[in-house]
C-alpha cells in the first residue's frame, strides 16, 4: 500500500480536532477511586516452566469492579534486589499467552509484567485467561462498540482501569522497583500504554508502538480496516448515533491521555499503516505533554511498523530511564 495519509512534514504538525470532555479528569479520578475500593489482592504463584534463566509467576489481581485479571511476572533467575520494572500490554484479540512468549525484557535484567486483556485472547498467540463479566448493549462483533452507548459502560473503561491496577499489582511485588517503572505495548497495547501514561503520574518511561485508540474522529473515517471499522459498521445500523458514539469515545482517546503524559516517551509509526494511520499516531505524539519525547518513523511499513527494529530501538532508549 503506498502512502495514503498526510505527508510527513504535515504529520509532524498535525493536531487532532478531538476535544476532551470537560469532566474527563473527574471521570477517570472517580473510575480509579471506585476500583481502589476493592482490595488489590495481588497473588503471585510460582510456575515451573522449564526455563532456567528466568523465574515466572502466575499473577491474579483485582481490576475494574474487583474482577480477577491475570498476568505473568517474569524475573531474571537469581534476582535478590528490587529490579526496574517493564509493564506490557497486548495487541487486539491477543492474551497473555504462555510465559516463554515473553522473554525479551527479563533478559535485560529487568522485571517484566504482562497483563492479560479481559475478554480477549482468542484471536492469536497462546491465548488468554481473563473473562469480562460485564454485559452491554448491542454491539458490532469485536470490542470497539461494546457499551458505546455511554462512557460508564464502555469496554475500554474496564480495560484501562485493569491496566492501572496491573501497574499497581506489579509494583507490589518485593522484587520490583516502583520508582523505575516503564509501560509499553504495540497497537492496542500501545493505546493502553498511552492511557496508563496519562493516568499514572510517576512512571519513568512510556513506549507506545504503533498505538491504536487514538484520534477516533479521524481514524473512524480515514481507514476501512478493522478494528476502527467496527465503529462505522455499528453506526451504519444505528443511524443518528454518531454524536453520542464520538462523545463516549472521547473519554478513551489516546490524544487526551497524551496531553496528560508526565514521563519521557518513545512512539513509533509506519507511514503505510492503514490499521492505525500515522496521522492518528502523530496526533497523540504531538499532544504528549512531556518535553522528552521521540518518534521512530518507518517509511514503507504497514501495521507491523518497525517490528524487531523497534524493539531494538526501545532497548537502546530504555537504558536512559531504567
Amino acid at each position: 500500500m503506498p502512502l495514503f495519509d498526510l505527508p510527513l512534514d504535515e504529520l509532524r504538525e498535525y493536531r487532532s480536532a478531538s476535544a476532551a470532555p470537560g469532566d474527563f479528569d473527574a471521570f477517570w479520578t472517580g473510575t480509579l477511586a471506585q476500583a481502589r475500593e476493592h482490595d488489590l489482592a495481588a497473588l503471585f504463584e510460582p510456575v515451573d516452566t522449564g526455563l532456567s534463566t528466568v523465574r515466572v509467576f502466575d499473577v491474579t489481581f483485582a481490576g475494574f469492579g474487583g474482577h480477577p485479571v491475570k498476568g505473568w511476572l517474569t524475573l531474571p533467575a537469581g534476582a535478590e534486589a528490587p529490579l526496574p520494572l517493564v509493564v506490557q500490554f497486548i495487541g487486539y484479540g491477543g492474551g497473555r499467552g504462555l510465559p516463554h512468549e515473553h522473554l525479551l525484557w527479563a533478559s535485560t535484567g529487568r522485571a517484566h509484567f504482562v497483563m492479560d486483556t479481559r475478554g480477549q485472547g482468542s484471536a492469536w498467540g497462546g491465548g488468554g485467561d481473563t473473562a469480562d463479566p460485564v454485559g452491554g448493549a448491542p454491539a458490532y462483533p469485536g470490542f470497539m462498540t461494546r457499551g458505546i452507548d455511554a462512557p460508564e459502560s464502555y469496554y475500554y473503561r474496564r480495560v484501562f482501569t485493569d491496566a492501572v491496577r496491573a501497574v499497581e499489582a506489579a509494583r507490589s511485588h518485593p522484587l520490583t522497583d516502583a520508582a523505575r517503572t516503564a509501560v509499553l505495548g504495540s497497537s492496542q497495547g500501545g493505546g493502553i500504554a498511552l492511557a496508563v501514561g496519562g493516568l499514572v503520574p510517576d512512571l519513568a518511561a512510556v513506549a507506545p508502538d504503533v498505538p491504536f485508540l487514538c484520534d477516533f474522529p479521524r481514524a473512524a473515517t480515514l481507514t476501512d480496516r478493522h478494528p476502527y471499522r467496527e465503529v462505522g459498521l455499528y453506526l451504519r445500523t444505528h443511524r443518528g448515533r454518531t454524536g453520542d458514539a464520538l462523545r463516549t469515545l472521547s473519554y478513551f482517546d489516546g490524544v487526551h491521555f497524551a496531553a496528560r503524559g508526565s514521563a519521557p516517551a518513545l512512539f513509533s509509526t509506519g507511514l503505510e499503516d492503514q490499521t492505525c494511520p500515522p496521522s492518528t499516531v502523530f496526533a497523540a505524539f504531538n499532544a504528549w505533554a512531556h518535553d522528552d519525547k521521540a518518534i521512530e518513523v518507518y517509511d514503507f511499513n504497514d501495521h507491523e511498523g518497525g517490528g524487531p527494529f523497534q524493539e531494538a530501538a526501545q532497548l537502546r532508549w530504555m537504558r536512559s530511564y531504567l
